[in-house]
């Protein structure tokens, strides 16, 4: 049976609990325990998959098809272990389950309340798993005190009274702000936080503390005597130059040392090697490359977090500093964009949503292409390079895509990549119409590719089948295949029935490739994604040519 390690915040948002629950996950994991984590998300969206990228940042897919919050990302690439469908949860999709079993008439007539009905259901989510690991590993969205956290605040403290003495333990993570007109660091946020916390029955077992610099000794014994811990499970968090040193810097501090005697375990050394290689390489580089992400969601990087730290997991494999500009790719919609291109050692186009910014990224493509600079496209920036492809090389001059215009039966433009109808997911068959609801009817989660053989991408990943994560409902149209072929266009990886194109790259090029699936959603800092590592490596030789 799990033991479970309950990680809330207070004062502020974005102090970084998920950050905090990886990293303790991984410094378990060091010491030999098996660890899953999850995150309870008090929202009414029943997944961020229909939210804007400005409002929650990216959208991280698990294998089993799941759109998750983006913090399921640091789990997976602190602790290697896969996220499934079951880590993550919010108020909407705990409150649609509750409401489904009352029309089902599962509640045999009762009222339906909070408590218990909906705390109930959130106890039962939590049990999913608890037989699996040593640690399961909870953090609770949002801030102590908002309304729409109280029903999961109080169902963990009913989980917690349920379960024998010593298998459930509380972390706490808060902000010391440095007043430095007085030259102060200030206590009383976080002992009205922890206040807070109490008064709803929860009394933290470990107060993690964000904080620019050291805590005093003085202030550490404050923060234990207001808000009821032991001095040793006060724990500075310091601002880092960079998250991967975050499970060693904890370390030092003493956090999964806390975390242990909270349970009343004893503790060994951790095998820290893993981490130590990650910060020699980051810290000992030897060159650094230029590469720019040309997007349209560039004002929030949270919306291409995982692209940016695959990016970084790139450059650890050739040890060299990848340093990542964002451009707007709407700057150069309508004119040239090579001013805004020129010096870069690689481009990437990632994915996203709607017209916007679009024939910005296809001038991207466009460019790499004529320029022989290193090009990554993923999802639509495949699907932009195909059409860039279509118009300049293959003479489709009015190539275009069903997502960008509505008007196809009119014939506007030639629809080169189209709405996904139909596809093949395991041993069924999947069907989509253009007017279905938009959350969770996306072509998601893990599917098969064949590669062909003599392929650049073959080379890269060593073998002719990989499984990588989807999401996505446009497809390019294999109609037009062999007309892009012809003109040196190759696709290279293929669905296992040959009816979806996976993967396309230029034949002539030193390293253009396009991807319909998500590969930054596998890399890890100590595993690499094989196409970022590549793509790196390009960058690299494309850096002593400039």
């Amino acid at each position: 049976m799990a033991r479970y390690i309950f990680i809330t915040g207070g004062v502020v948002s974005s102090l970084g609990k998920g950050l905090a629950s990886a990293a303790v996950g991984a410094l378990l994991q060091a010491r030999g325990y098996s660890v899953r984590l999850r995150k309870l998300d008090p929202y009414l969206n029943v997944d961020p998959g229909t939210m804007s990228p400005f409002e929650h940042g990216e959208v991280f897919v698990t294998d089993d098809g799941a759109e998750t919050d983006l913090d399921l990302g640091h789990y997976e690439r602190f602790t290697g272990v896969a996220a499934r469908n079951t880590d993550s949860v919010s108020s909407g999709r705990i409150y649609s389950t509750v409401l489904e079993k009352e029309r089902r008439g599962d509640y045999l007539g009762k009222t339906i309340q909070v408590i218990p009905h909906v705390t109930d259901q959130i106890k039962e989510f939590l049990d999913v798993g608890g037989d699996e690991v040593d640690f399961m590993l909870c953090e609770i969205g949002g801030t102590v005190g908002d309304i729409e956290g109280l029903p999961f605040f109080e169902a963990i403290r009913q989980y917690a009274n349920d379960k024998p003495r010593g298998q459930c333990i509380f972390m706490h993570l808060t902000l010391l702000p440095y007043i430095a007109a007085s030259g102060e660091l200030k206590t009383k946020p976080t002992q009205h936080s922890v206040k807070e916390l109490r008064s709803i029955g929860i009394a933290p077992d470990v107060l993690v503390c964000r904080s620019e610099g050291p805590i005093p000794k003085k202030e550490r014994e404050k923060l234990a005597l207001f808000c009821n811990v032991r001095p040793d499970s006060v724990i500075a968090a310091q601002d880092l130059k960079t998250i991967y040193e975050v499970p060693l810097a904890y370390h030092r501090e003493g956090l999964d040392t806390a975390v242990l005697n909270a349970f009343g375990m004893g503790s060994t050394e951790p095998d820290l090697s893993r981490w130590e290689d990650v910060y020699d390489r980051i810290f000992n580089a030897e060159g650094e490359v230029n590469i720019a992400i040309v997007g349209k969601y560039t004002q929030l990087e949270d919306a291409y977090k995982s692209v940016k730290e695959a990016l970084i997991h790139g450059g650890m494999a050739n040890r060299v500093k990848v340093n990542v500009d964002w451009v707007d790719s709407e700057v150069f919609d309508t004119t040239d964009a090579a001013p805004h291109l020129e010096g870069y050692h690689a481009i990437l186009v990632p994915g996203g949503f709607g017209e916007r910014g679009t024939e910005g990224k296809i001038k991207a493509a466009q460019f790499c292409r004529e320029r022989k600079v290193p090009y990554m496209g993923i999802c639509l920036g495949m699907q932009l390079a195909v059409i860039e492809a279509a118009r300049n090389v293959a003479k489709l001059a009015d190539a275009g895509s069903e997502e960008f215009d509505h008007e196809a039966g009119e014939k506007r433009f030639t629809p080169v990549v189209y709405h996904l109808k139909e596809w093949v997911q395991g041993n069924h068959t999947v069907k989509r119409k253009s007017d279905d609801d938009k959350g969770g009817t996306l072509r998601l989660g893990a599917y098969t590719a064949h590669l062909a053989e003599g392929s650049k991408v073959a080379e890269i990943y060593g073998t002719t089948e990989i499984e990588e994560r989807h999401r996505h409902r446009y497809e390019v149209d294999t109609k037009f295949r062999q007309q892009l072929e012809d003109v040196g266009l190759q696709f290279s990886g293929m669905s296992p029935d040959g009816s979806l194109p996976e993967i396309v790259e230029w034949k002539d090029h030193p390293w253009f490739i396009g991807v319909q699936y998500h590969p930054e959603l596998k890399s890890k800092p100590f595993e690499p994604h094989p196409l970022f590592a590549s793509f790196v490596k390009a960058a690299i030789e494309n850096s002593r040519l400039v």
